[in-house]
Formats: structure tokens, C-alpha cells, sequence
């Protein structure tokens, strides 16, 4: 099989297996909804208070939520043995690693893409800032994807590894949170966020470049 067919047959298998798992497919997306509607009840309805927390709001809320559903992105497949298959595979690890990668944000990050401006709206987040959350989803959370495999590569042997998932990866999202969070506040400001989404797409391009190599490097060090 060529590498390119490898690649979509991985994609294809981890979306056909995470549709016959819905319930823990939706679990992110509750999350993400539940945490965002609690903060009104928390600290107040206050439309010009919502207003300003808005954009830290949705993007905590965000990062919680990709945080709560690494765990999945190779547990089962080294459970179920299917992770030493593709270890023995002739095609090289990182690509496939990649393809795993881009099924875990179809399934997690798009869902978020898509909610996020209907809870923007409810947050009352002025209307020029929502294309700027648009584009900051749209970098942002393929690039949390990225920076968490790493980190479930090097945990996944473990029976109990999610605080220490937590601890590895939470420090590498907090530029991530800043720079996304950052632009979608001064886009609401009236103040251009050129700077901050050029960061955002330099940071995605270099994890899609970096990261396959060592998370393929980890998966291999966690099976032996």
C-alpha cells in the first residue's frame, strides 16, 4: 500500500471508530459547552463583565476541553495491540502518527470550531471580534492536537498517566492560550490582531513539521 493510502486508510479508521463511540466523542463538546455556561452563574450577568471575559472564557474552556480528550488518541490503540501493528509497518511511524493526529482534531477540535461563536454570542462577544475567533480556532486547536501528542506518546504505557499528561502538556499550551485568547480581546477592542495570528500560524506550521518525528520516537520508547 502506498504511503498516501496508508495515511487516509488511518484517518478513515479513527473517524469510523470514533463515530461508533459517540458518547465519548461528545464528551469534549459537553464539557466545553457546560464550563462556558457555568461562568455566567458564577460571577454574574453582568453584560459588560461577560463582555470583557468572553475571549479567556471560550479559549480556557477550549483548552480543558482538547486537554480531556487526549488521553484517547493512542490508549486504545495500544490496548487493543493495534499500535505495535503500525510500529511494525513498513511506512514510516511519523506519517502515520500525522494521520492520527488529523482524525483526533476532526473529531474533537471542528466540533469546538463550531459551537465556539454560538457561545461567543451568548457570552455577548462584540461581532467584529468573531472572525478573529474564527481564525484563532482554526489555528489553535489543530496546534493543541499537536503539542498533546507528544505528551500521550510518552504517557501512553502508563496505567495512570493522565495527571502526569496534564503536567507535561498544560506549560506548552499556555503560549497557545495567550497569543489566541490575546487576539480575539483586541479584535473585540477594535485593535488589529495581524501579529498575534501570524504567531498562531508560524507556531502550527512548525508543530505539523516537529512534531511526528518525536511523537513517533516517544510511541516507540513506550512500547518497549
Amino acid at each position: 500500500m502506498p504511503i498516501i493510502r496508508a495515511f487516509w486508510a488511518i484517518i478513515r479508521r479513527d473517524l469510523l471508530l470514533a463515530f461508533r463511540r459517540r458518547a465519548e466523542m461528545a464528551n469534549p463538546l459537553f464539557f466545553f459547552v457546560l464550563v462556558v455556561t457555568l461562568f455566567p452563574l458564577a460571577v454574574g450577568a453582568q453584560p459588560n463583565l461577560l463582555r470583557a471575559m468572553a475571549p479567556g472564557v471560550i479559549w480556557v474552556s477550549a483548552l480543558l476541553a482538547a486537554l480531556l480528550s487526549l488521553d484517547g488518541l493512542f490508549r486504545s490503540d495500544f490496548e487493543d495491540g493495534s499500535l505495535e501493528q503500525m510500529l511494525l509497518s513498513p511506512h514510516a511511524l511519523s506519517v502515520l502518527v500525522l494521520g492520527k493526529i488529523i482524525a483526533h482534531w476532526l473529531v474533537t477540535g471542528l466540533p469546538l470550531l463550531l459551537v465556539a461563536p454560538l457561545l461567543a454570542v451568548f457570552l455577548g462577544l462584540p461581532e467584529q471580534a468573531m472572525g478573529t475567533l474564527w481564525l484563532t480556532l482554526i489555528l489553535a486547536t489543530p496546534l493543541l492536537s499537536l503539542i498533546g501528542a507528544i505528551g500521550v506518546a510518552l504517557t501512553v504505557g502508563l496505567r495512570r498517566g493522565g495527571m502526569l499528561l496534564s503536567l507535561l502538556v498544560l506549560p506548552l499550551y499556555v503560549p497557545v492560550l495567550i497569543f489566541a485568547s490575546g487576539a480575539v480581546d483586541r479584535a473585540a477592542s477594535g485593535l488589529p490582531v495581524g501579529a498575534q495570528l501570524y504567531i498562531l500560524l508560524a507556531m502550527l506550521l512548525s508543530a505539523l513539521v516537529l512534531v511526528p518525528l518525536p511523537t513517533a520516537a516517544a510511541l516507540k520508547m513506550s512500547v518497549n
